[in-house]
């Protein structure tokens, strides 16, 4: 029985874990995909566990230890998740800038309306997670997450909200980092036709100016396309250890 009830546990965080998580929660893999992966994680996990204390406990206390780690598994998916919020903001902005925002699509990845800016970012941030085997790092800190937040320990304190609300400032301006090209790029652009605009009173700046604004904003979008790569695989390379930071900022006495 409590092999099967650090299983369970075990189990509602990791599933809580991969329902939030991007490249693991996309509408294209099925939910018993997800749950089965929870599982075999779970069994994998489950049994290096010390036994949860739990003998003799009425029904609402487990039922709150329960929630408990459906809640971490959420918080822990929700850090794990930011550089593909950033990402998102990076390709909105992009979009926006180059003419491209009016023309949303549905995103695969969010299952959310986008631009394709931001579903290109968003496979490439996908891709880049897979190619570098950082789904197994992800998978290893997970596991490890175990010594600073065991099973029903932990709780939601003042440095967690501020070190959440500190990543998520980084994430804008992460995205800023990200879109800084193409926002120059249109600047200039704007700034050309601005000038054109007075040259040439009879030229209707406003609608040439658009086929110039994508042509070009593609073009830079394009050529600075493996920077961004760099940038994406430096905040992936971290994220094993972002989440072992926030495990042990929920799981510190």
């Amino acid at each position: 029985m409590p092999d099967l009830l650090n299983w369970l546990l075990v189990f509602l965080r990791i599933t809580a874990f991969l329902a939030i998580f991007p490249v693991f929660s996309i509408t294209n893999i099925p939910v018993q995909v997800r749950l089965a992966l929870g599982a075999l994680v779970a069994f994998l996990v489950a049994p290096v566990l010390p036994p949860v204390g739990l003998v003799g406990a009425d029904f609402w206390k487990v039922l709150g230890i329960m929630s408990l780690e459906v809640t971490f598994g959420l918080l822990l998916g929700f850090v794990s998740r930011l550089l593909f919020s950033a990402l998102d903001i990076a390709g909105a902005i992009i979009g926006a800038e180059i003419g491209l925002n009016a023309q949303a699509g549905i995103n695969p990845m969010s299952g959310t309306q986008s631009t394709e800016t931001a579903s290109i970012l968003n496979y490439l941030g996908a891709l880049m997670f897979l190619t570098l085997n950082l789904h197994h790092g992800l998978l290893l800190a997970f596991q490890r997450s175990y010594h600073f937040l065991p099973v029903g320990g932990g709780h939601v304190r003042e440095s967690l909200l501020l070190e959440i609300i500190g990543r998520t400032g980084q994430l804008f301006w992460f995205a800023l980092q990200m879109s800084a090209p193409v926002m120059a790029i249109s600047f200039i652009i704007t700034l050309v036709f601005a000038v054109l605009s007075r040259a040439v009173p009879q030229m209707n700046v406003f609608a040439e100016s658009f086929g110039v604004r994508i042509l070009v904003g593609m073009s830079v979008f394009a050529m600075t396309c493996q920077l961004m790569a760099q940038h994406v695989a430096n905040y992936l390379n971290r994220l094993p250890e972002d989440l072992l930071t926030v495990a042990h900022l929920i799981g510190a006495k």
